[in-house]
């Protein structure tokens, strides 16, 4: 009887000693951290978040703890910024102690660390300060890539005429358009509309994505370290993500059979090249990080990224224009009073139409496809206005809460695009336009992601007008997933030519 007993006698004393433990670090630092709700041993503040609704949750909690609070998810513990002036003093006035990394569970499994988005900063720098160099070496930011995008411009809207007006959805005729710029630089080439592996990355990429902004993508970020081993949606996120990373390898494999040191075809190649030189280099800690995993894993963030945020940006907005057929409306016009029919828009026409830059704004606005941003962590011991972080303190700087700021928005729950223009119909600059993040890890694809929404929305709508089979009042324009990141509704349209 005894010994049947010692197994209960066993589990309680450990839950003791759990609980106990999780009570002393909670006190250990109350009065140093910002307040917060109190959480319960391991499950945190769940009981306090709705997982599918995430986003609402925290600015719950912010209603009553203000901007800069303290919360549980699960057995994490994560400091929240809200707002733009909380965000700014972070990652702008206090940017180096800011810089580090936290989690981003999904994308850990794959990333463990490596790359340029998900690395700590010691790692990151180094490989910024390179993938911009050599981003801008191929053409970002440059005529040349501008050509680029034109180029697939003109297959994409060849696409769209092969519909004949019929309602499709969107998704893949953007996610393929988009894809081929960033693989353009990263892979030296595009992939044919109909290629079928190219269809099978877009889906995986798309499918990884959405499910961070699931409920149970949320409940992952919580319990990450119990729900890698259990059965559950996570698992083909897994299986998505590791299939990118196998395309990845194969490229880089091929790569390097056909490498030509004194001509870089690609940034793979760059990479490959700057591999094979790190041991004649200087820099003794810069060349550590240029090895094989780093290559993999930046060449995924890069392809990622670079496919996914701006192809659900359009996606988002296309549902925008449908639903606001006077904002389409006067976009066209100012298309034709400015560009015409008989060019392609360029670039440089952005100066000459604000009101157009507005909607492109807004739409990145009220899409907010990074809510929450990438968790950063603080890289020692951080005073940050009269609390104290300890080192290696995650943090979630959320873009949305400064996206929707009322201090800088009047109308931040509504499409408005009037809050990008001034009493003269001119663009105006807003502080707290931040898609992109702020500080020492902004977006690095901040300048090709402007370039491609001007050009890829102008060209669409030079040519075509959008229709919904709904009537304007029943399209529902609120996201229909937030966590990790912002899915609008599916849906269906029509292109039909102008």
């Amino acid at each position: 009887m005894l010994a049947s007993g010692l197994p209960l006698v066993a589990l309680l004393v450990f839950l003791s000693i759990v609980i106990l433990m999780s009570v002393w670090q909670h006190r250990r630092l109350h009065g140093k951290l910002p307040p917060g709700p109190t959480p319960l041993p391991f499950i945190g503040n769940y009981l306090q978040l709705n997982t599918e609704q995430m986003y609402n949750s925290i600015m719950k909690i912010k209603e009553q703890y203000g901007p800069v609070f303290t919360i549980h998810l699960g057995p994490r513990r994560v400091v929240v910024l809200c707002g733009y002036d909380a965000v700014k003093e972070a990652l702008i006035d206090q940017a180096e102690e800011f810089s580090g990394r936290g989690k981003q569970a999904t994308f850990d499994w794959i990333f463990k660390g490596y790359g340029v988005a998900f690395s700590s900063w010691e790692r990151a720098r180094h490989l910024r300060r390179f993938s911009i160099s050599t981003l801008r070496d191929f053409g970002m930011g440059k005529r040349g890539i501008e050509e680029r995008i034109q180029e697939e411009i003109g297959f994409l809207i060849e696409s769209f005429r092969e519909t004949q007006g019929a309602f499709i959805d969107p998704t893949f005729y953007l996610s393929r358009a988009v894809s081929n710029i960033i693989s353009s630089i990263v892979f030296g080439d595009r992939f044919d509309y109909e290629d079928k592996e190219f269809l099978s990355l877009l889906r995986m990429m798309l499918g990884s994505f959405q499910f961070t902004a699931t409920s149970t993508g949320q409940l992952y970020e919580m319990f990450y370290s119990v729900m890698k081993y259990l059965p559950g949606p996570q698992q083909q996120a897994f299986k998505e993500l590791q299939g990118l990373e196998n395309f990845i390898v194969k490229k880089v494999e091929q790569n390097q059979r056909t490498l030509d040191p004194s001509s870089p075809r690609n940034f793979i190649d760059s990479f490959l090249i700057r591999i094979q030189k790190v041991f004649c280099l200087c820099e003794k800690n810069s060349n550590a990080e240029f090895h094989m995993k780093n290559l993999v894993m930046t060449t995924l963030s890069l392809f990622f990224a670079g496919t996914e945020t701006v192809s659900t940006t359009l996606r988002y907005g296309f549902l925008l224009l449908m639903k606001h057929p006077d904002v389409e409306a006067k976009i066209h016009e100012e298309i034709d009073r400015v560009i015409g029919r008989n060019r392609h828009p360029m670039f440089e026409d952005k100066a000459k139409m604000p009101y157009t830059d507005a909607v492109i704004h807004e739409i990145q606005r009220f899409g907010d496809m990074i809510p929450m941003n990438l968790a950063h962590s603080v890289t020692k011991d951080t005073k940050f206005r009269n609390f104290l972080l300890p080192k290696g303190t995650e943090v979630f700087p959320v873009l949305g809460s400064v996206l929707r700021d009322p201090k800088f928005f009047s109308n931040p729950q509504d499409f408005h695009p009037q809050h990008f223009l001034d009493e003269k119909g001119q663009f105006k600059k807003n502080d707290a336009f931040v898609p992109f993040s702020l500080g020492k890890r902004y977006c690095l694809g901040e300048g090709l992601a402007r370039m491609e929404l001007f050009l890829f929305l102008t060209s669409i709508l030079q040519n075509f007008r959008f229709k919904s089979p709904q009537a304007r009042q029943d399209i529902d324009v609120s996201p229909k997933l937030v966590g990790f990141a912002t899915i609008p509704q599916n849906y269906t349209m029509s292109f039909l030519p102008r």
